[in-house]
This record gives structure tokens, C-alpha cells and sequence, in this order.
């Protein structure tokens, strides 16, 4: 690993006084890779909110730039492709030119794109904007896990990953609560465009900082670029995740049935390449040898099985609450508020007290307390149909959300743990990929578990609520179903994680 000298913590000390120099290069170098870790954390939230903020604002961009509702599709899923097809390439970027560099211009990227899409001035300069924003998170987000593997030491790990896990959660409603402020708020006139300016003094001031306080790091080996891989892997996640996420506005033709087949070809095609590229020179897009770590190939299984949850989950929910119940966005948003407090308070808890003991038991424990909340608010649903109010959403919202955060945090650092410095980049670039992947699966199946109810009904407006909370019903049915899915997937995860030795 190559670190800049004065923020190693193993700097030699002065001869006059070794023992305080000492100290101070420990206090130094802890201070910054804190600060480090702020940093980075935030280019993550920034991330998780604009997958979500968007949505909201979606009426008043419609209004303002007369967008046609393809172009509205494509404000939407563009981002979400561009990013999913360029996550293992971005990763593996950072392992070859330095995580530090590779972050840095991601997020000057981010924020250019950000200032573009908030000055768009018509559908065809957002939707371009939004790739690009798309792209340059891609370069980004991957180097934020691999920046914490690298920078923080095994027994340091736990708590820095719960503090991510808690990002996740809060990240996870905020966006949707955001939009909605700034779009109800209507700043100097602007309605929606501040959900993409707000990013800009955010960036401007992540770049100044990371600039100075995080820690360059690349692979050890001298590594190249895998231009095939490149092209092979993009091609294949586009040929699965472009029908999945246009699936049901267009009717799902033959042409994307033929792709998600087609995809699977790409994939064996891809992974027979990275075999030979990693006998021919060592130096693969994706190194295969990492799904030999049990811990990285079990995590990664329920990383996407997780994903699928999620895609589910947030769309079904917000659909139910703003469509079938008629609230408005605003009131959607703060609903999530409990929800987004439990992920965050179990994320820390998780990782720092209950893994150490309890190891793997804790993430199936995090399936199974899920579960009961998703019964609960099943039953609930059907008991005050139409008439719910959001107090009465808070038990199951608050049982659900603790269950998510027993899982995201312990997931990543399990995932991570057994993986070598050198490949960081490359797994964290997996992760987020399957991540997207098991994301878009989901939202492809609300078509069949929520939509397939809702167009079976075939309702007239004045049964739509009615007609959506039997929908929303079926639809989290399914969502605990995958959820004991993953219950078993876990139990293939180390029953203790590795770095716990390193603690004491």
C-alpha cells in the first residue's frame, strides 16, 4: 500500500523528544483519516439521495420543461443504468491510479453534472446530465468502501462500517423528504432545480477537503486496465438492467426478453475472458480468485438477494402512500422518519456490540426482525385499509428499519473482511454492482407483485385506494418471502468475523 509519509502513523519521531513526536503523528493521522471518513461518507449520501430525490420532483419537471413521459423515464432510469454499468470499472480504476485520484475526479464530475442538470433547459440536456452524474458516481461510490478498507485498520473497521450502514438508512428516505422540501419550498423561483444545486456546495467543499485529508492508496502490483472486460461487462449489465427498468412502460416486448437471456451469454463470455486475462498478465477487470473467499462470495449472494428487498420495498411503499392513500409527498417524506432513525441507531449498535458476540446470528436476526415488520404491517394495511394514518405506520416502519440496519452494516465489513488490499477497489466495485443489479430486479418484479394486482383489478378511480393497499400487500408478501430466502443465504456467511481477532 503506498501512503503519503506524514500521514502514516508510523512517521519516525523526532530525536528530541520521540515519544511526543510519536504521539502527535498518531493524533495526526487519526484525525485525518476521521475527517477522511466524513468526507467520503457524504459523496456516499449524496449518492443514495439523488437515486430518490428526483421522483418527487418529477410533476413539477414535467410542467416546467414539457417533457414527454419517455424523457421522464429517462431522467429517472438513466442515472440508475450509467451507474450500475460503470461501478466494477470505477472500482477497479482506483486500484490502478490511486482511490484518492479516482474519487476526486468522480466527485468534480458528480458536481459538474449536478450543476448541468440543475441549469437543464430542456428534457434532452437533463436526461444527458443525469448519465453523466450517472458516470461519474460510478467512479466515485466505489472508492468510498475501498477508501475505509484500506485507511482503517481491522478492529476499526466495526464501528466505521455501522456509521455506514447508519448513512444507508438515513440516505435511504431522505431523499424523497428532501425533495419534497425543496420543491415545496420553491427557492428564488427555481421549483425543482435546487434538488440538483444543492449538491454543488457540497461537492466544492468535498474536493477541498479530500484533497487534503485523504490518503492516496492504489494496488501494490502494477496493474492495467482491462478494455474488454470493460466492454464485455457493460454490455452485459446494460443487456439485463435497460428491460428491466423499461420492462412494463413498454410493454415487455420480445426484444427485452431476448436481451435478459442474451445478458447471461455476455456474463459467461466475460467471466471465461477474465480467467485467461488473469493467467495471461494478472491484471483482470474483476479478479475471480475473490469469490474463493467464502466471506465475499456468501456476501455478495445476499448483497443482491438484499438488493431485490429494496427495490421492492421503497417503490411499493411510496406508490401506496402517495397514489393509493393520496398523501402528499411532504407527509410521505416524514413518515419515513422512524424508519430511517431505527436503520440508523441498529446500524451502530450492530457492528460495535452485537458481531463481535454474536457474529452471523445478528444479520439473520436482521432478516427475521424485518419479516415481523413487514407481517405487521401486512395486517395492519388490511385492518385500517384507506384510513391509516402515520402514527400507526411507526411500530412496523421502526421494527423494519431496526431489522435493515442488524444487516446493511455487519454485510459490508462481512463482505469485505477477507478481501486483499490490493483488490479493495474491485470488491467494493462488486458490491455496489450487485447491489444495483438485485435494485433493478426488484423494480422489475413490482411490475408483476404490485402492478399485475393493480391492472388485474382494473379499478375505477373511486376504488384506486382500495385496489392499492390489497396491491401494497401483495407486493410485501413477496418481500418477506426473498427475505427468508436471504435468512438461508446467510447461514453460508463466516459464523464470526475475521477481524475480531485484531480487536483485542
Amino acid at each position: 500500500m503506498t501512503f503519503t509519509q506524514d500521514l502514516s502513523p508510523t512517521s519516525s519521531p523526532s530525536a528530541a523528544d520521540p515519544k511526543s513526536s510519536a504521539e502527535g503523528a498518531v493524533s495526526g493521522a487519526d484525525r485525518r483519516r476521521w475527517l477522511a471518513l466524513a468526507i467520503v461518507m457524504t459523496a456516499a449520501f449524496m449518492d443514495l439521495v439523488d437515486v430518490t430525490i428526483v421522483n418527487i420532483a418529477i410533476p413539477s419537471i414535467e410542467r416546467d420543461l414539457a417533457a414527454s413521459f419517455g424523457a421522464i423515464q429517462w431522467i429517472t432510469a438513466g442515472y440508475a443504468l450509467a451507474f450500475a454499468a460503470g461501478l466494477i470499472t470505477g472500482g477497479r480504476l482506483g486500484d490502478i491510479y490511486g482511490r484518492k485520484r479516482v474519487f476526486l475526479l468522480g466527485m468534480t464530475g458528480f458536481t459538474l453534472a449536478s450543476a448541468l442538470c440543475g441549469f437543464a433547459a430542456s428534457p434532452e440536456m437533463l436526461v444527458g446530465s443525469r448519465l453523466l452524474q450517472g458516470a461519474m458516481a460510478a467512479l466515485m461510490v466505489p472508492q468510498v468502501l475501498a477508501i475505509i478498507h484500506v485507511t482503517f485498520p481491522a478492529h476499526e473497521r466495526g464501528k466505521v462500517f455501522g456509521m455506514f450502514g447508519a448513512i444507508v438508512g438515513l440516505g435511504a428516505v431522505s431523499g424523497p423528504l428532501l425533495g419534497a422540501l425543496l420543491t415545496q419550498w420553491n427557492l428564488f423561483g427555481l421549483e425543482w432545480r435546487p434538488i440538483f444545486l444543492i449538491n454543488l456546495p457540497v461537492g466544492i467543499a468535498g474536493l477541498i477537503l479530500g484533497r487534503r485529508f485523504i490518503t492516496e492508496s492504489r494496488a501494490d502490483k502494477a496493474l492495467r486496465l482491462d478494455l474488454v472486460g470493460v466492454a464485455l461487462a457493460t454490455l452485459a449489465l446494460l443487456m439485463l438492467l435497460y428491460p428491466l427498468t423499461r420492462g412494463r412502460e413498454t410493454g415487455w416486448p420480445l426484444w427485452g426478453h431476448v436481451c435478459m437471456v442474451g445478458s447471461l451469454a455476455v456474463f459467461a463470455a466475460f467471466v471465461a475472458y477474465e480467467k485467461y486475462k488473469a493467467r495471461k498478465d494478472g491484471s483482470p477487470l474483476v479478479e475471480l480468485s475473490l469469490f474463493r473467499v467464502k466471506s465475499f462470495a456468501a456476501g455478495i449472494a445476499v448483497q443482491l438477494t438484499f438488493g431485490v428487498v429494496l427495490g421492492i420495498f421503497f417503490l411499493v411503499w411510496t406508490l401506496y402512500m402517495q397514489v393509493g392513500l393520496g398523501w402528499s409527498p411532504l407527509k410521505a417524506g416524514l413518515t419515513g422518519v422512524p424508519f430511517s432513525i431505527a436503520v440508523s441507531v441498529a446500524a451502530g449498535m450492530s457492528v460495535q456490540k452485537l458481531v463481535p458476540r454474536f457474529g452471523r446470528k445478528v444479520l439473520q436476526a436482521g432478516a427475521l426482525t424485518m419479516a415481523t415488520g413487514l407481517l405487521l404491517y401486512i395486517w395492519e394495511a388490511g385492518q385500517y385499509g384507506t384510513g391509516i394514518t402515520p402514527w400507526q405506520m411507526t411500530a412496523p416502519l421502526v421494527i423494519m428499519g431496526a431489522g435493515m440496519g442488524l444487516i446493511v452494516a455487519p454485510l459490508t465489513d462481512a463482505v469485505l473482511s477477507g478481501v486483499p488490499r490490493e483488490h479493495a477497489g474491485s470488491a467494493s466495485g462488486l458490491i455496489n454492482t450487485t447491489g444495483q443489479m438485485g435494485n433493478a430486479l426488484g423494480l422489475g418484479l413490482v411490475s408483476v407483485v404490485f402492478f399485475g394486482t393493480v391492472d388485474e383489478a382494473a379499478p375505477v378511480p373511486a376504488q384506486l385506494g382500495a385496489v392499492f393497499v390489497d396491491a401494497f400487500q401483495n407486493a410485501l408478501w413477496w418481500v418477506v418471502a426473498v427475505l427468508a430466502l436471504i435468512f438461508v443465504v446467510m447461514s453460508a456467511l463466516p459464523a464470526k468475523p475475521k477481524q475480531e481477532a485484531g480487536a483485542h
